[in-house]
């Protein structure tokens, strides 16, 4: 669970102690140190138990809850192991674990506190209650991105206990301390330190974006020299993502960013180039020669899309495209190393000028139209896309930055694929026909201005 001033914990008791008089259980309830059990979680269950009048159903002692039932709830600080590991109950085996603030612990804590839910006959349950403070924490990689765990977000929006006083105070930080708004308000990923990109307008987006309509990859047959009969199969984890499907005579832009140094990952990123908006996305660790074909597909199912493929690290990809028949690519002037004369060649080159070009023509995108943007994977990478300490933006430390280079080779690019749809062959002829010119009066009425037909 992840929020910010939502009453999570007071719920999160209420449930435990409902479920405590309801079913046969033993709750182990951990935080980082022992000590800040006994002002927080000890006291929320005393304070419940009150409130609800169930002091005659519960015996309360030392760090320790026992129902009349035989159920307990036993409180400890994962700063001391030996007494986690010596736990027991006097009737019955543990079931349940709450760690409150999460985000305070390491993953080899929770691990260890799998090892104690295993085994027994019951059913199991672990629950982890959080504020999102970084996006590159384990948890979200480990839970949420491996879609592991069931997520409840929420926000100081849904306690209803809050005062209008209250709300009016946690909406200040909008302008005074945006990344306190963001983590803590909204219940949001937050990023620490100077993102590149606008991180507000990251986030708010991230908020906003729908699941992808369709996954999957494309199926194909391929004779060595060709590739044919292409077929999209719909997978649940597919590594292709598609946020619009193709439309007749519209242009697309495909860009490619090939695994190199610091990057595990071959990218594609697609444009309805008539908008600017982001369609398709693949992304997936593969070897290049599969990376080809998938981007040859995607291409073809996108209408003969532009493709533009980064060529600093793998050439192979641009040029066994072109070979298997693929020719509308990008292209880039460069200087021959033997004759000295200009020449042209496929594929996109980051070098000192394209790089910080391409970044800042992305950033003015974010800034004015991140409703362009559809792929959450995309956005998060933008939010950990900083400056380093020279400066240079690049991706934080452990992260990767595929996704964002490829989406800003894309957008660069697209000034070499047509911006507008074609028009159908009624479409052409209707307009031969008829031409609409507007009289420069101002309208009349409530019927607007005037068209002549000519």
């Amino acid at each position: 669970m992840e929020d910010g001033s939502s009453g999570k914990s007071y719920f999160i008791v209420q449930r435990w102690v409902y479920l405590l008089l309801k079913r046969k259980m033993n709750l182990l309830v951990v935080r980082q140190t022992g000590n800040t059990n006994r002002d927080s979680t000890f006291a929320l269950f005393k304070q419940v138990i009150s409130e609800w009048n169930l002091s005659s159903v519960f015996d309360i002692t030392d760090l320790r809850i026992k129902c009349k039932n035989g159920n307990e709830v036993i409180f400890r600080g994962l700063d001391d192991v030996e007494k986690i590991k010596s736990t027991t109950f006097e009737s019955g085996e543990l079931t349940h674990i709450w760690i409150e603030e999460a985000t305070e612990t390491s993953e080899e804590d929770i691990n260890q506190l799998k090892v104690r839910l295993r085994g027994g006959t019951s059913k199991k349950q672990m629950v982890l209650s959080f504020n999102p403070v970084n996006i590159n924490h384990w948890i979200k990689r480990h839970f949420i991105d491996s879609k592991l765990a069931t997520v409840c977000h929420s926000t100081y929006k849904d306690n209803k206990f809050l005062t209008d006083e209250d709300k009016k105070v946690l909406e200040g930080f909008k302008n005074i301390d945006p990344y306190y708004y963001q983590v803590y308000c909204l219940g949001q990923w937050g990023v620490l330190g100077k993102t590149f990109f606008n991180a507000e307008k990251v986030s708010n987006r991230i908020a906003q974006v729908k699941e992808p309509i369709k996954t999957g990859s494309f199926i194909y047959d391929y004779d060595g020299l060709k590739v044919t009969n292409i077929r999209w199969k719909n997978e649940q984890d597919g590594f292709i993502k598609l946020y619009e499907l193709p439309k007749d005579n519209y242009p697309y832009v495909l860009s490619g960013d090939t695994a190199g140094e610091g990057s595990d990952y071959f990218i594609g990123q697609v444009l309805d180039n008539t908008t600017g908006k982001q369609v398709a996305v693949l992304r997936k660790e593969f070897d290049a020669d599969e990376y080809t074909r998938q981007m040859y597909c995607l291409g073809k199912y996108y209408k003969n899309a532009l493709i533009g493929i980064e060529s600093n690290f793998d050439t192979f990809p641009i040029k066994e495209i072109e070979r298997i028949g693929y020719t509308k690519q990008y292209v880039r002037e460069k200087e021959d190393t033997f004759t000295g004369n200009i020449v042209k060649a496929y594929g996109f080159r980051t070098d000192r000028i394209t790089r910080p070009l391409i970044l800042s023509e992305l950033q003015a995108i974010i800034n004015d139209h991140t409703e362009l943007i559809n792929d959450k994977d995309t956005l998060e990478e933008m939010l950990v896309f900083v400056r380093n300490e020279k400066g240079r933006p690049e991706a934080q430390e452990g992260c990767h930055d595929d996704l964002v280079m490829a989406l800003a080779i894309a957008y660069h690019i697209r000034t070499q694929q047509e911006m507008t749809a074609k028009k159908t062959e009624i479409e052409k002829r209707l307009s031969k026909e008829f031409t609409f010119e507007f009289d420069d009066e101002e309208p009349k009425g409530d019927y607007g201005r005037t068209i002549k037909i000519i």
